[in-house]
């Protein structure tokens, strides 16, 4: 059936790793967010914050000129596929002004 040195084995490891693990999570920073945060870590994070939010602002106003910019092309595109389509109505019928003879 089972061979016990298999289990045993397989036992070891699995505890094994289950420690590993749990040491590691233990001694994660964010594991460890209960502590008291000293005040140059809050300095890092404001200054981390307002760095962060002046990047949103400049990718805010970027985003804007592309849609400007795609807007801009979509009307000039739109203008002259309206424009090729009235020449080639206007080029298919017969002249009206001209007269017979």
């Amino acid at each position: 059936m089972n061979d016990p040195g298999k289990v045993i084995v397989a036992l070891s490891f699995f505890g094994s790793i289950v420690y590993v693990v749990r040491l590691l999570v233990l001694k994660a920073p964010w594991a460890t967010s209960g502590q008291t945060r000293t005040t140059r870590d809050v300095l890092v994070d404001d200054e981390r914050m307002t760095r962060l939010e002046q990047a949103v602002e400049s990718i805010a106003l970027e985003v804007e000129r592309i849609s400007e910019g795609q807007r801009f092309t979509t009307k000039l595109l739109a203008d002259r596929a309206q424009a090729d389509l009235l020449r080639a109505v206007s080029a298919s019928e017969p002249n009206r002004h001209t007269t017979p003879h």
